[in-house]
């Protein structure tokens, strides 16, 4: 089993629900909890971008649900909720240490700066972790695509997809004690099957460019660093 990272550049999609411990809004421990799993990464000196969700504060999707806001409108409330994870996390990690930056796709330049690629690889060569908010700047993607989009931009060996469950299953966990786990996968079995581990536009974008996936449990600890070294945890989607 290696000690030693086996992906050097990782993009890691984290759920804006991975950020709170009651459903809704932040929550300092369930933030301090995720830095714990990013320190011992990035003392390993593999380069670390972070795409963050807002479910947590607002989901576009919930809204658009609302006859008098348009779903275009929805979607950009939902694109500033990451923009306000983002701020929370990248404050907490550097309460940790942890050099970290956040590059929005929506321009608020007055508390973070504008995504651009070099200026994203810049940061991650300079040892910073990149936290990429604003999901992809346009209305009708998920933030499942935006990390697909960005982990191909920025030349990233895999895309980690943070869940509350410990990889794919053949039906919900949570409801099916008896579900089956599976350890690989290949993204055509994942997009027949409509697995739903993460939106089909995001499945296809990472099999284009050939990006490995990987679905684990965040919260278990030890697991980020158990797969960034290449340990048996979750499932892997490949070719």
């Amino acid at each position: 089993m290696p000690s030693q990272p086996v992906y050097k550049r990782v993009l890691l999609k984290i759920s804006g629900e991975g950020l709170c411990s009651k459903g809704s809004g932040l929550d300092a421990p369930a933030i301090a909890a995720v830095v714990q799993e990013i320190l011992p990464v990035v003392k390993m000196g593999v380069q670390l971008g972070l795409v963050v969700g807002g479910g947590n504060l607002v989901r576009g999707r919930q809204l658009a649900d609302n006859p008098n806001i348009h779903r275009a409108t929805a979607d950009y409330m939902g694109m500033m909720a990451t923009v306000i994870n983002a701020l929370a996390l990248r404050d907490c990690l550097e309460a940790a240490g942890i050099p970290a930056r956040v590059l929005s796709a929506i321009p608020v330049t007055s508390v973070c700066e504008q995504w651009n690629y070099h200026r994203a690889a810049y940061h991650l060569d300079a040892g910073r972790v990149i936290i990429l908010a604003g999901g992809t700047g346009s209305p009708f993607f998920t933030t499942d695509t935006c990390a697909a989009l960005r982990a191909s931009e920025i030349g990233a060996q895999v895309v980690l997809k943070a869940t509350k469950v410990d990889g794919i299953f053949d039906s919900d966990p949570m409801t099916h004690p008896a579900a089956k786990r599976y350890e690989k996968l290949t993204y055509p079995k994942v997009l027949a099957d409509k697995l739903g581990v993460m939106d089909l536009t995001a499945i296809s974008l990472c099999m284009e460019n050939n990006i490995p996936i990987v679905v684990f449990k965040l919260s278990t600890p030890g697991n980020l660093v158990g797969v960034i070294r290449g340990q048996s945890i979750g499932t892997l989607v490949t070719q």
